[in-house]
């Protein structure tokens, strides 16, 4: 086995591991044990546990001492949170991004927006899981420009919450068309220089997002006492 193998392994582990969470597969409260999910992902358990600990680190993953590893599990409450955070940082953010942003900064994030109205329109062209990822590149790619690292590190904890807690499975066309073009929106806003109306938008952006999770309330679904969800090999 090569030296970098190992590493891959990892690193495999964590993505697969993540998309499970992410996709609800691996609900909120379900227990991760490293012997289960090391054949389930024919590893070995070394790379499973690495992968478990980075997932800790991004906040999918609680680690106990006794108990093992589980699911986070993610309350209304703690969504609540998410928001007032995202609220009252990513704005800041955003509006900095307009004074900082270069015309290739721009470019990509244009061609972000456009492929996640291209993907995320209805038809049978629409794919809710690739749009998942690609959000999380705007949104990331927006910190980055920006380029303030109080910002960026403040909302660390929070950026993958509201992924987990609800993704964009849960938007309904007419709210889903609303979030695809405030991207479009935000762009423009970047282009212009308009650092105020880009804030703006991220803020009615935000407030879209937050008024489709509360309606659907459930969160991610919990598993029940017992039940452990590694077991479903479906």
């Amino acid at each position: 086995m090569t030296e970098g193998a190992p590493r891959r392994a990892s690193e495999r582990a964590q993505a697969t591991l993540r998309e499970a969470i992410l996709s609800g597969d691996l609900p909120g409260g379900a227990h991760l044990g490293e012997v289960e999910l090391a054949e389930r992902l024919g590893l070995s358990r070394t790379p499973v546990r690495e992968a478990l600990s980075r997932l800790a680190a991004e906040g999918l993953v609680e680690l106990h001492a006794h108990r093992g590893a589980r699911v986070t599990r993610f309350t209304e409450a703690d969504l609540e949170d998410v928001f007032d955070v995202r609220r009252a940082l990513e704005p800041r953010a955003t509006e900095r991004a307009a004074a900082r942003a270069s015309a290739a900064d721009l470019d990509e994030l244009d061609a972000l927006a456009r492929d996640m109205l291209a993907i995320g329109s209805p038809g049978p062209g629409r794919d809710l899981d690739r749009l998942v990822e690609r959000n999380r590149l705007f949104h990331a790619r927006l910190l980055e420009i920006a380029g303030a690292p109080t910002l960026t590190a403040a909302l660390a904890g929070v950026v993958h919450a509201p992924v987990v807690l609800r993704t964009f499975h849960s938007y309904d066309d007419a709210s889903l068309a609303r979030s695809l073009a405030h991207h479009v929106e935000i762009v423009a806003a970047l282009r212009a220089g308009d650092g105020g109306w880009a804030a703006a938008v991220m803020v009615c952006h935000l407030a879209n997002a937050r008024a489709v999770m509360t309606a659907a309330r459930g969160v991610l679904p919990t598993a029940p006492s017992g039940v452990n969800r590694n077991d479903d090999r479906s």
